[in-house]
């Protein structure tokens, strides 16, 4: 084992809690509830691993290297956040807008027609929350139920692309297939593996994006739609199961990258 191996860096969320060179202290709601001892090497450590969506902040208010960044943990789980950020930088993105106010719906409907996709902005994952609107109905019910209205134009797409993003180089991709009769790829909601090639061109356009926003661990789901690719959202709290059918071992995959420096 290499002298970086016998030398274990900190992490507070249990994310490596398998990694032979990592030491997982968990997240503790008041800080002095770490021991002296715990708190030395959070305040001592080159970086604090995985610190946690509240320590994110205090830490790097405080000036400490953390992974993944700051920026990471702020766009995590916020669709609003993250299209404004493609917009801002110009990131091939579906048409969305954010519609804020009572009874959104004449507004969408003067710029959106039907099929349309809509998603609860903040918090869901696995597929949840996100929907095919067919009509006028369905698009009040949704409406009744998230505000604002997340609304995005819907691209015939029956595969997407995950992109895993670690450090600055992408370490997987593969595509999601969508199970007949449903539009979501998500493995959790029944999409399934495909690893054939991805091609170079949402590769690049991967990397591109998380070195643009400033996230350097992270799943960007990107489409290709036409002779274009597009990305569609991003997840930091991405699933392993892409790995596990590639034969790629996550644990020893983290292992090196922090042997090596690149995270």
């Amino acid at each position: 084992m290499s002298a970086s191996f016998r030398r274990q860096v900190v992490a507070l969320e249990g994310r490596l809690r398998k990694c032979r060179n990592v030491l997982t202290l968990g997240v503790r709601p008041d800080f002095t509830d770490y021991r002296p001892e715990e708190r030395r090497r959070i305040l001592e450590a080159d970086i604090v691993y995985y610190p946690s969506t509240f320590y994110a902040d205090l830490l790097d208010a405080g000036g400490k290297r953390i992974f993944p960044s700051y920026h990471t943990y702020k766009c995590a789980q916020d669709k609003i956040r993250q299209t404004a950020l493609f917009q801002m930088l110009g990131i091939p993105h579906p048409r969305t807008r954010v519609f804020y106010g009572k009874d959104p719906v004449p507004r969408i409907l003067q710029e959106f027609r039907f099929p349309l996709i809509a998603k609860i902005p903040r918090g869901s994952a696995l597929g949840r929350g996100v929907f095919l609107l067919r009509d006028r109905a369905q698009l009040e019910a949704y409406c009744r139920r998230s505000s604002p209205a997340y609304i995005q134009e819907y691209l015939p797409i029956d595969r997407d692309i995950r992109a895993v993003v670690i450090g600055c180089r992408v370490v997987h991709a593969y595509w999601r297939i969508a199970p007949a009769g449903d539009f979501r790829t998500n493995l959790a909601a029944g999409g399934r593996v495909e690893l054939s090639p991805v091609p170079e061109a949402a590769l690049r356009l991967a990397r591109e994006t998380a070195r643009a926003c400033g996230w350097n661990d992270v799943g960007i789901d990107l489409c290709r739609c036409g002779d274009s690719f597009f990305v569609l959202e991003a997840n930091m709290k991405y699933g392993r199961q892409g790995f596990r059918e590639a034969g790629i071992d996550y644990e020893r995959l983290m292992e090196e990258l922090i042997e090596t420096h690149e995270i």
